[in-house]
């Protein structure tokens, strides 16, 4: 039996009728007797008849699902109606093995229920079913109904309708238009039998045995084979997920560009983890593109390379430290700075008071020496004990990493978790009052979050500012398929404010010296053309070096079929306007199933 993780599997247990359906008016049909399918999934996203009880629902079992709380069978009539809105599959849950099989011809009497993945307060759209079903068999053997072939042509370009203002913004009343909207057309295909035709692989086979592809083979492709995610409106209509029902030791370990030839088939589901999902019970043959780990420039001697790197909580515990050294001197190729995120106490995610990072750090080094790498020398500042946000217990804060061979740490006394570190002017030139320092940390913007580390460096007699950051992450936030459209991205607002307070930090920088060689790094959370990004850049004060990218190449995070910036690099005017920088997203871990980080690390290079 296919194994999940736990907490994935919760999410996925069938709930009583959420708000979102018992908000619908409910209507009797005029024979129970006479009540098909597409009767119950009706013409909008909510069914006409949920919570209601239905009577002798014909169908022909087309799938089952024998693993985890989602228990249950598909079926789908075998006589559809002639409107393309009304779906002509259901699942019904049983909450225990079923005992119907593929080419049953069964009658279901039960319940219809709209259930919400992820629960009402998630905004995710509901998946209609049949629970506390009776399952009477009437035949054995039957044929199953064809699949629908879900491809370019048939997936409309446009994403979504505009909701309903008088609903919240909720799509669920609007009537389904299949025709003109990806989500509608997805949507009049719940729970029937579907397939998808030799597609690529746009984000590899995650840990849940669950991978992504797109029906839409020239839709923003990037270089390397994925999916770009440019804009709010450019949503990528041809992305969906696939998932298998038989044993997981036998789904594919697909990277991004790779192909699932010939056809994979089997019901069109709804999940929490990235809404339409083809539950596959026939999986395409995988063809590898062979996607090969990037490995950037070295720098020169005249340049400094400045680099920033998510090692998504790396405590002394993990086994990665040597594949992420490997990674820092060889695809990286020993960047002068390293801004690391996400690196956890000593003893990681054990709620005991510790904050200190210094065995996390010094495995690092330690293991990049092994590697062939500089003996990099390192500062931060601990943060105040399970203050700071992310898992708990293990206090992650960013680090300086730097090769004292090359670059020098400025070091000035007075930095703490509690003290903010301020701007003053020196014979004509900024200095911090503190190195390191972190940037007003008491500012509420900074709540449960990663407070900004500065830094002062010199290079060949050149100050450097380098600001690492770890901005608010994305938790919270409406998906592309919410039935909220367009979603809310509630997240931002705590990230705007802490990106006002990274902007008037570098202001302060840039008022005392105008032609300051600012650097603000990190996971930010956000995309290039986002919100967050425009504040930080301000009036000019910072600019997202990675725009310097042609567009196809702009991303550092593939999530559900995207591929898109959460990592950036910022640089201020006096090394932006002398135009001798170069930036390189240096792709090694989001398009692989074997990553040892979901982040790909940033490299910018240039002359002080």
């Amino acid at each position: 039996m296919p194994s999940r993780s736990s907490a994935r599997l919760a999410a996925l247990t069938v709930a009583a009728v959420c708000s979102a359906a018992s908000a619908v008016v409910l209507t009797s049909p005029a024979h129970a007797d006479s009540v098909r399918i597409h009767d119950i999934q009706g013409t909008t996203r909510i069914s006409p008849l949920a919570g209601q009880k239905v009577t002798d629902v014909e169908g022909v079992v087309t799938a089952t699902r024998t693993y985890g709380s989602s228990k249950g069978f598909w079926i789908q009539d075998a006589a559809p109606d002639d409107n393309p809105a009304t779906s002509e599959g259901v699942f019904v849950f049983t909450g225990s093995a079923p005992k119907a099989a593929v080419g049953d011809a069964v009658k279901v009497t039960g319940t219809v229920s709209e259930y919400v993945p992820g629960g009402a307060s998630s905004g995710n759209q509901s998946l209609t079913e049949i629970t506390k079903p009776t399952v009477t068999t009437v035949s054995t053997g039957n044929a199953v109904p064809a699949p629908v072939t879900v491809d370019e042509d048939a997936v409309p370009d446009e994403y979504a309708p505009q909701g309903d203002t008088a609903a919240a913004g909720s799509v669920n009343g609007l009537t389904l238009d299949p025709s003109a909207y990806a989500l509608d057309y997805y949507e009049s295909l719940e729970g029937m039998n579907v397939q998808v035709e030799d597609v690529r692989v746009v984000t590899a086979t995650d840990p849940y045995s669950e991978l992504w592809v797109t029906v839409k083979p020239w839709e923003h492709r990037s270089r390397r084979g994925g999916t770009v995610y440019g804009s709010y409106e450019s949503q990528n209509t041809g992305r969906l997920q696939v998932q298998s029902l038989g044993s997981t030791a036998d789904f594919p370990k697909a990277n991004v560009g790779d192909t699932l030839e010939g056809t994979t088939t089997g019901p069109l589901d709804f999940n929490q983890f990235g809404g339409y999902t083809l539950v596959a019970s026939k999986l395409g043959t995988l063809d590898s593109a062979g996607l090969e780990r990037e490995t950037t420039q070295k720098q020169s001697g005249r340049e400094l390379a400045v680099a920033t790197y998510n090692v998504e909580n790396l405590d002394p515990s993990d086994p990665t430290f040597d594949k992420h050294a490997s990674a820092i001197v060889n695809n990286l190729q020993s960047p002068d700075i390293v801004s690391l995120e996400e690196i956890q106490d000593n003893n990681g995610a054990k709620d005991d008071g510790t904050v200190d990072a210094d065995q996390t750090v010094h495995k690092l080094i330690d293991a990049i020496v092994a590697a062939g790498g500089p003996t990099y020398d390192w500062r931060s500042v601990n943060p105040v004990n399970d203050q700071d946000g992310g898992e708990p217990g293990g206090n992650i804060r960013q680090v300086f990493l730097f090769n004292p061979e090359r670059v020098s740490f400025v070091d000035r006394p007075g930095g703490d978790s509690t003290t903010a570190v301020g701007v003053t002017k020196v014979h004509g030139k900024a200095r911090l009052t503190a190195s390191p320092g972190r940037i007003d940390p008491a500012n509420a913007a900074w709540k449960s979050s990663r407070k900004p580390l500065a830094g002062e460096f010199a290079f060949r007699g050149k100050t450097v500012f380098v600001i690492a950051n770890h901005l608010n992450s994305k938790g919270g936030d409406q998906g592309l398929t919410s039935q909220y459209q367009p979603p809310v991205r509630s997240s931002e607002i705590q990230r705007h404010a802490q990106a006002t307070a990274v902007n008037a930090f570098v202001k302060d920088i840039l008022s005392v010296q105008k032609n300051a060689d600012v650097i603000a790094l990190g996971d930010m959370n956000d995309f290039e053309f986002s919100g967050t990004t425009q504040i930080l850049e301000g009036d000019g004060e910072l600019w997202s070096a990675i725009k310097s990218l042609p567009k196809r190449e702009r991303y550092t995070y593939d999530y559900q079929g995207n591929q898109q910036v959460l990592d950036q690099i910022l640089i201020s005017p006096s090394i932006r306007r002398g135009c001798d920088f170069e930036y390189d997203s240096v792709h090694i871990n989001s398009e692989f199933s074997d990553q040892i980080s979901d982040h790909d690390p940033q490299v910018l290079r240039f002359r002080p």
